[in-house]
């Protein structure tokens, strides 16, 4: 072993390890007495034991011997000590250990061998002890050492142990050391160790060595340094299996599948047999891309090849197809794995819960749950964080609890886990006492605990709260604020409403040092996503387009479906056209957009081209689809494409997309086809579906099914005053007392209330609010002189056209002058020059007198009027709505 030490003039001078004990009274040397060994019956009897295997027998022997005064060799001593690796007792290895004063001559090997039994035992920290009292180590006891770690999967104290040993004892790893050291920097990508430890192997002439030079290539490739990697490969003297796997899944795990699909096609060229490995490799790298069909497609390659996926192949698909949105297709493939006999791990039911949990499939979620119990990995902390998470997104937090304490060595995101699900549920109590009690546990919070902490609170209302726990974090939990800190508050007041106010906190959060991410945006937008908060749309489209933060999927996606909820479908459109790799939901944020503002045909022409570039629709590109189908009139191919949805792309249909149906059979007047679909449909309609029917009656102007409807409206959702005002009149006009009595009850009890009207515009920086009432006392006499005007003129207009003139909302000679006219008239006289766009948004349905008036303002005066109601965005031009007087 000479020849694996530093040579003294360039060995580094020695350190002692600052923890390394005094050795312990059993480890001083006695003399050994001096005896033959046949004269030693006891020490015959005892490697006889040792032998057989009879480890309790022989260390009762060794027990007895002791008394005697008699000493045992080391062979016997260490043969031991593996007869207690092999039987996995750690008890009668510490019980050896008590004995090792009988060894005759205490060698180095035999504390390497005890450092061995206690790491391979499950006693790492006793292991670390006897190395750490050792007077001399090797070679091999630092590889005990170090072998110990990595089985452990202690990765960076594999890497500090490799410095230790070269700085303390002047030794070099070996062959079979350096690969455990490698393994250990490519798990850890800790690729200038990684660098440190190719320039020794070079250094040492260890490259002829297969198993150290694959190791070698596979911490460049899991490092990224794929170029090195190439380099180490291609100067190869001969590679093997293990060498093409390493630079495949290299390839793989960067997301160069298209060079990891060349370099298997050359393996297979040069003769060299892909592995089980290969496959996995090339699999995974596709399933992280969210290239799933092209995984499935290697998948049925493998049957071919006659190599048969194990765990490991199915857990890569499953989680692939979880993570990319397609959680149905992971379930029926965990499902197929079950069926053809492969055990799922930990890793695979995680995967398939998250599915259950995305799905908010509880049944499934329950079966996965008793499959994990009946394996043994009921209490895995992996599996046990899935299924709070899933039990929490059900609603069954109590469920979420009973995991959460069979889970016995819980980490930081099981409690993190917990304390979130108790917070989706609404019970901030709940989740703020399982909070002081992680305080006590051994798992301390961490920032993302009290970010769950925060947002939990923002989200349920309890802003107060959430600000004490933010100012709290710092000065009690000792934990430094991040960026997602700050978009825990952001993102609370904006979903509560409070744009001003997340404004504020954005600004607020740049004055001390932190910067806004892509996170941020995201959190902001949706506040935005309104005709009043046009030009802040603007503003962080160019704030993400100054900070790089355009080139970031979510981001662009969010803009392009905030564009088209403002009012501004062509910014929509070119933000669209500026993203260079679109995702499904690109497309179907645009084709909800060209939905929103009447441009239908548009749809049809996309969706083309869509599925011409390769990408698959899903369950939002077929409601947009459909949706655009009934607006054009296009009855019959709206129905083809509900078929196909189930036919052709295996989607199961959603509620929202029997709703389109109706409303695709209603628009063209088929009015019994339409009622017909709804009393076959196999899940039970809601008010989407009624609502849809009972508009088309409307408009077409037969009252017994537009009865119907309101019926089924009323019994659906009694307490739903957006659409009462409409029902109510229909029960008036078709002679339903008792029905208009009942309404009218509701409202008296509390269960239903009549919203007052209320619309918005926003000029020069300044929201205005509107307000329908009886009188109209607090607005100038100029608005009110231009409204009645204009209102005159409109009536003009008028005509139901051979529809039902049931009102949306309540008339104005008893509500008073309806708030979106005052809103329309101040934006067109708040100025010399008249805007020529006006943006409205009202909290009510728009009546048909007001939609005529809108069509009547925007011909007269030559403007544009984008006015959002709780139906419909509608955009009046040159005397025209873009809703085609339909909503």
């Amino acid at each position: 072993m000479e020849n694996l030490i530093i040579p003294s003039k360039s060995k580094p001078p020695a350190v002692s390890l600052q923890h390394r004990q005094d050795r312990p009274p059993e480890f001083t040397s006695r003399t050994a007495v001096s005896l033959p060994r046949k004269a030693n019956p006891l020490r015959t009897r005892l490697a006889s034991l040792s032998h057989k295997g009879r480890l309790v027998e022989a260390v009762e022997a060794l027990d007895f011997l002791a008394r005697t005064g008699l000493k045992i060799n080391p062979d016997t001593y260490t043969d031991l000590l593996d007869r207690c690796i092999d039987e996995n007792s750690l008890h009668l290895g510490r019980r050896l250990h008590s004995l090792i004063h009988l060894v005759e001559v205490p060698a180095p090997f035999v504390e390497t061998k005890l450092v061995s039994m206690y790491a391979k035992c499950g006693s790492l920290e006793e292991a670390r002890k006897v190395f750490n009292g050792m007077r001399e180590r090797n070679l091999f006891t630092w590889s005990a050492m170090i072998g110990a770690f990595s089985r452990d999967g202690r990765w960076r104290e594999v890497v500090g142990m490799f410095y230790s040993m070269m700085v303390e004892d002047g030794v070099l790893p070996d062959d079979f050391l350096f690969p455990k050291i490698l393994q250990a920097c490519g798990n850890c990508e800790d690729f200038e160790t990684g660098k440190l430890i190719h320039s020794l192997v070079i250094r040492g002439g260890n490259c002829r060595s297969a198993r150290v030079i694959n190791s070698v290539l596979a911490v460049y490739a899991k490092c990224g340094k794929l170029s090195l990697a190439r380099r180490v490969f291609e100067n190869m003297e001969e590679r093997d299996v293990v060498s093409w796997n390493s630079l495949i899944s290299g390839y793989s795990q960067n997301g160069q599948n298209s060079e990891a699909h060349r370099l298997f096609k050359a393996m297979v060229a040069e003769g060299t047999e892909p592995s089980l490995v290969t496959w996995n490799a090339l699999i995974a790298g596709h399933c992280q891309s969210g290239n799933c069909d092209v995984a499935m497609e290697l998948m049925k390659e493998m049957d071919s090849a006659k190599v048969f996926p194990d765990v490991f192949t199915w857990t890569s698909v499953i989680s692939g197809f979880a993570q990319n949105g397609r959680q149905i297709q992971a379930l029926d493939l965990f499902g197929e794995m079950v069926l053809v006999g492969v055990e799922p791990n930990g890793i695979t039911l995680a995967s398939a819960i998250s599915a259950c949990a995305s799905l908010q499939a509880l049944d499934k979620g329950k079966e996965i749950h008793s499959v994990a119990l009946k394996l043994g990995l009921g209490d895995n902390v992996l599996v046990g964080n899935s299924l709070i998470d899933m039990y929490s997104k059900c609603g069954e937090p109590e469920s979420a609890q009973r995991v959460f304490d069979s889970v016995h060595e819980k980490d930081i995101y099981t409690w993190n886990s917990m304390i979130g699900g108790y917070f989706q549920a609404g019970y901030c109590g709940k989740a703020h006492e399982i909070f002081l009690k992680m305080q006590e546990s051994d798992v301390l919070p961490n920032i993302i605990t009290w970010n769950v902490m925060i947002s939990g609170y923002m989200q349920n209302g309890d802003e107060d709260q959430a600000i004490n726990l933010f100012h709290k974090m710092e000065k009690e939990g000792k934990i430094r604020r991040n960026t997602a800190s700050w978009n825990s508050i952001v993102a609370g007041y904006a979903q509560n409403g409070q744009k001003d106010r997340a404004f504020g906190v954005l600004r607020q959060m740049q004055s001390v040092g932190f910067f806004p991410n892509w996170v941020t945006i995201l959190s902001i937008l949706p506040s935005c996503a309104n005709l009043i908060s046009a030009k802040k749309v603007k503003e962080i489209h160019a704030f993400a387009v100054r900070h790089g933060l355009l080139s970031i999927l979510p981001v662009a996606n969010s803009l392009i479906n905030t564009y088209a909820k403002s009012g501004d479908i062509e910014y929509s459109r070119r933000v669209f056209d500026g993203i260079s790799r679109r995702d499904i939901i690109s497309w179907n944020s645009l084709f909800s957009g060209y939905v929103l503002h009447g441009c239908s045909h548009l749809v049809i022409d996309l969706f083309n081209q869509m599925r011409a570039l390769g990408f698959k629709p899903n369950r939002g590109t077929f409601v947009s689809l459909l949706n655009a189908y009934s607006r054009v009139g296009a009855a019959e191919e709206g129905i083809e494409v509900f078929s196909s949805i189930t036919k052709e792309y295996l989607i199961v249909p959603a509620l929202e997309h029997y709703s389109a149906v109706v409303d695709l059979y209603g628009r063209a007047g088929r009015l019994e086809e339409a009622v017909e679909f709804i009393e076959q449909m196999p899940v039970e309609p809601d008010s989407s579906a009624w609502l849809a029917l009972f508009t088309a009656c409307r408009i077409h102007g037969n009252a017994d099914l537009a009865l119907l409807a309101a019926e089924r409206l009323l019994e659906l959702e009694p307490g739903n005053d957006s659409f009462q005002p409409m029902i109510l009149n229909a029960f008036a006009l078709h002679g339903k007392p008792e029905h208009v009595l009942k309404l009218k009850k509701l409202e008296k009890d509390g269960i239903s209330r009549h919203t007052v009207g209320q619309s918005w515009t926003e000029i020069r920086n300044t929201v205005h609010t509107f307000i329908s009432t009886p009188t109209a006392e607090s607005h100038s006499k100029q608005l009110l002189s231009w409204v009645r005007d204009v209102k005159q003129k409109a009536e003009a207009l008028k005509s139901c056209d051979g529809g039902l003139c049931i009102e949306e909302e309540h008339k104005e000679e008893i509500g008073g002058i309806h708030s979106e006219k005052l809103a329309i008239g101040f934006s067109l006289l708040s100025s010399p020059h008249p805007p020529r766009r006006v943006r409205v948004m009202k909290n009510t349905r728009m009546c048909e007198d007001c939609h005529r008036n809108a069509k009547y303002v925007s011909s007269t005066f030559d403007c544009e009027i984008y006015l959002s109601d709780t139906q419909c965005l509608h955009h009046f031009k040159g005397g025209n709505c873009s809703c085609r007087d339909y909503w």
